[in-house]
């Protein structure tokens, strides 16, 4: 395909040209961004720019560019949030066909309604269920939620004559390669994570705040220095091991007790990107949209973090990736009263913090909330994650997906509440 071609496609208009309005800075960052990527024989004269990511055509409907801007960027973390979910419901999802325990009654549909096959390793299954027997029917739902999230925002960005982003070029990446699971490209990439676990002190911290400035520890370091999976790659990481809880290797259980920290990851960055960016938007309903979106991320998140707490205390060196990673007793009764408060797993609800200005005392937030830089540092989040590991060659040349959302990340930012 041409780049002309590519970029086109990227987002899908409603219609071009309908007035002249123009971005002269961000076209130039587009231009550069085309430069960077050692495209040969593109003219980017004034006459000749490439289709813009926020097109003109919003100005004559009821959304501004702000409010198409940032809903076209959480559609796109959507379609990504998607793309992983899948994965994990592929893997360890509760499903009809195979009698997972607590599984639901319907089986899980994608965006187009077509029938995704779940439940395919019951070896990481079972140790998912080793952090709760319900974890199966958890991925599924968390899975059935960000599909519907994804669609809805297509939808009503479509209802509103307004571009939506189109990630499906960059769905080239390997999935696993365990018996059973489809051999589609996938956007994500779960099998060299690199998990920021500081959300679990942040959350039961009394005294701190990100948007004050303040930083937080690592509740797992090990995760948050190395590069880990969190599926079953092969058949070679399903490991049985009679001698060991639910009859799972310690192998298989690294894996899933990785998972089980990622998903808290994903939807506590939700949790906060949601009411970030609410304080950019002019519309109404565009406010209710996310008024309503975000908090079902809290709510995921509220579930993962009470499970995640439950991994067993194992260590174990991936023969693949190279890095050891060592779960801890969380609990472990030598804590200091200070080390308890902040890694106690049953202190699931967020701990009174300063908000605002200490002036007003503490007070139980979602944290972060600062509205400025929230896209771009939400997209720095996962970038840091390991989920776009393979959409650069070792040679550094990109496929376009990282320019693209920074691109996308950019519009949101620059959205102001009130403007056109």
């Amino acid at each position: 395909m041409a780049v002309e071609d590519l970029f086109a496609t990227l987002t899908s208009p409603a219609s071009e040209g309908e007035n002249g309005d123009s971005q002269p800075k961000r076209d130039v960052q587009r231009r550069s961004f085309l430069k960077g990527m050692g495209v040969a024989g593109v003219a980017l004269s004034a006459g000749s720019l490439l289709p813009s990511l926020v097109s003109a055509e919003e100005d004559h409907g009821e959304l501004t560019k702000g409010d198409a801007a940032i809903l076209r960027f959480l559609q796109a973390l959507e379609t990504i949030e998607a793309d992983l979910w899948r994965q994990y419901a592929e893997l360890g999802g509760a499903s009809v066909a195979s009698g997972t325990a607590g599984n639901s009654p319907i089986d899980l549909v994608d965006q187009n309604g077509k029938a995704i096959p779940t439940g395919i390793a019951p070896l990481y299954i079972a140790g998912l269920e080793i952090l709760d027997s319900d974890m199966p029917q958890y991925v599924v739902d968390n899975t059935d939620d960000e599909f519907s999230h994804e669609l809805f925002l297509k939808n009503y960005l479509r209802s509103k004559g307004a571009d939506v982003a189109d990630l499906s070029p960059f769905a080239t990446l390997p999935p696993s390669q365990v018996p059973g699971v489809p051999q589609i490209g996938r956007l994500t990439n779960l099998t060299k994570l690199t998990v920021d676990t500081s959300w679990w002190t942040r959350y039961r911290n009394d005294s701190k705040n990100p948007d004050l400035g303040d930083s937080f520890e690592q509740a797992i370091p090990s995760l948050a220095s190395g590069q880990f999976t969190a599926i079953p790659r092969t058949k070679d990481d399903l490991v049985a091991d009679p001698t060991q809880q639910n009859g799972v290797g310690i192998r298989t259980q690294a894996i899933a007790f990785t998972a089980g920290f990622h998903f808290s990851f994903i939807e506590q960055g939700g949790s906060s990107l949601y009411p970030s960016l609410a304080q950019r938007v002019t519309n109404v309903e565009v406010l209710r949209i996310l008024l309503s979106i975000g908090p079902t991320e809290t709510a995921h998140f509220q579930t993962w973090q009470d499970k995640a707490g439950n991994a067993l205390q194992i260590s174990f060196t991936d023969p693949v990736n190279g890095f050891t990673v060592s779960f801890p007793n969380l609990n472990d009764p030598t804590h200091t009263a200070a080390e308890a408060d902040e890694l106690q797993t049953n202190l699931i609800m967020p701990e009174p913090t300063f908000f605002l200005d200490k002036k007003f005392g503490r007070c139980s937030i979602v944290r972060p909330t600062e509205t400025n830089g929230a896209a771009m540092g939400a997209l720095e989040s996962l970038k840091n994650d390991g989920l776009f590991i393979g959409h650069t060659s070792k040679s550094g040349k990109s496929d376009g997906l990282i320019e693209l959302l920074t691109d996308l990340a950019e519009d949101a930012d620059e959205a102001q509440r009130g403007g056109i």
